[in-house]
């Protein structure tokens, strides 16, 4: 590495580790590669998205970081080394040969050219019959006939190649966004939720408030409708959540038909407050029934929200939540508890 290139990786490290202690980050490598490439400004796109994660959340959740690196840091190749590594080693070995084929045609075309001006260079000293000439100008044909099917060729190994590669990198970004999403709701799955609780409550983040909520009879929505609709209702309210959410909450299928909101940075109060826009959001949803026809318009859903308390830990808050949700449900169903601060 030169001299210029050190100092400016020592420059980039020197603005990223104090960002990174500032907004609590762990010390990992997969950090550190991410708030590298984010102080040295190479990928413009990575520092709208985390400028836009910070200002949501005042700090960078697990999940979150885990996206970006792999959006605009990190090679797709390494999410899958082996299965990759045997596709993309058949084609460069393909486009190797094709490579080494077109170059030699290239060459011998260069010294049949060389070869041919050569022999024209003597029309006039040596009286080159009109065959002859003939004859001349055939072989540039036949050897420009051979160098464009090469390069025809080649060009095709280049476009296989890339459409190779393009499908291999649109199956791998799947592959890594259901390991983040659920695939039926696209909403965060549970790997994401205790990823992103565990880093708040490591960080002792103050005012960190869980809502749990589970839809109400959802089983009904099965046994009466068909599971189809039933996987519409979860899709459903998964989006529902999604459009409430702001100012860094975020909502996770917790799973089956339950649902999580972690909200950093906030109080109790204003937990409930979200929790109760959410009941009410959900309690007017209506989806069609294309089996039977007609709306279905009976969904709800109960709720249990709690706050963080310092020296607690991750099992115990979702605990109080879980418990204040199944208050909720033998209460009567379609409320928040606590019912009040």
């Amino acid at each position: 590495m030169s001299d210029e290139l050190m100092k400016v990786a020592a420059a980039n490290l020197k603005k990223a580790v104090p960002l990174m202690l500032k907004h609590q980050i762990p010390t990992t490598p997969t950090n550190y590669a991410l708030w590298y490439t984010y102080v040295g400004e190479r990928s413009p796109e990575l520092n709208k998205a985390m400028d836009r994660v910070l200002e949501e959340f005042q700090t960078c959740p697990p999940s979150r970081t885990e996206l970006l690196y792999r959006e605009y840091v990190s090679d797709p190749v390494e999410l899958d080394v082996r299965q990759l590594q045997q596709n993309l080693e058949a084609m460069v070995i393909e486009l190797s040969q094709s490579v080494k084929d077109t170059n030699r045609d290239a060459d011998i075309f260069q010294k049949q050219v060389k070869t041919n001006f050569a022999k024209l260079g003597k029309l006039e000293e040596e009286a080159l019959s009109l065959e002859q000439v003939m004859d001349l100008v055939r072989n540039f044909v036949n050897e420009s006939d051979k160098i464009r099917a090469s390069t025809a060729y080649f060009i095709g190994q280049l476009q296989k190649a890339e459409n190779e590669i393009h499908h291999l990198r649109e199956r791998l970004e799947q592959t890594e966004k259901d390991s983040l999403h659920d695939a039926l709701t696209g909403a965060l799955n549970r790997r994401a939720f205790d990823a992103d609780l565990a880093g708040l409550l490591n960080q002792a983040a103050e005012g960190t408030c869980l809502i749990l909520l589970d839809i109400d009879h959802f089983k009904a929505f099965n046994d009466n409708f068909g599971h189809q609709l039933g996987d519409q209702v979860l899709k459903t309210v998964a989006q529902r959540l999604g459009d409430f959410c702001r100012d860094g909450a975020k909502a996770y299928r917790f799973g089956g038909e339950e649902f999580a909101i972690i909200i950093p940075g906030s109080e109790l109060k204003r937990a409930r407050h979200l929790a109760e826009s959410l009941r009410r959001g959900i309690e007017k949803l209506a989806i069609k029934d294309r089996r039977k026809g007609g709306t279905v318009d009976s969904i709800t859903a109960s709720f249990g929200v709690a706050q963080w308390q310092q020296g607690g830990n991750a099992h115990q808050l979702i605990e109080k939540a879980d418990s204040l949700l199944y208050e909720a449900k033998r209460l009567g169903r379609n409320r928040v508890m606590p019912i009040t601060n």
